[in-house]
């Protein structure tokens, strides 16, 4: 049976392993964002709302790799 501090560990781990995932598939749907409004003749709504996605995604990247060096 896994002590309260093992558990706590466990919990961090999760939540970090989340962030990346969530994070990589934010960069990817802002990528596609771009790629399909590019395909269709473009629209600023597309490429605004595309950068946004692969900003948040890379700026939680990059929040989560300084906390946890």
């Amino acid at each position: 049976m896994p002590n309260a501090r093992g558990c706590v560990g466990d919990s961090v781990r999760l939540y970090r392993v989340a962030v990346v995932v969530f994070s990589l598939a934010f960069v990817g749907i802002g990528c596609a964002l771009l790629v399909r409004t590019a395909v269709e003749g473009g629209g600023v709504v597309g490429f605004l709302l595309g950068a946004l996605f692969i900003a948040l995604g890379a700026g939680r990247l990059t929040l989560e790799r300084r906390r946890a060096g």
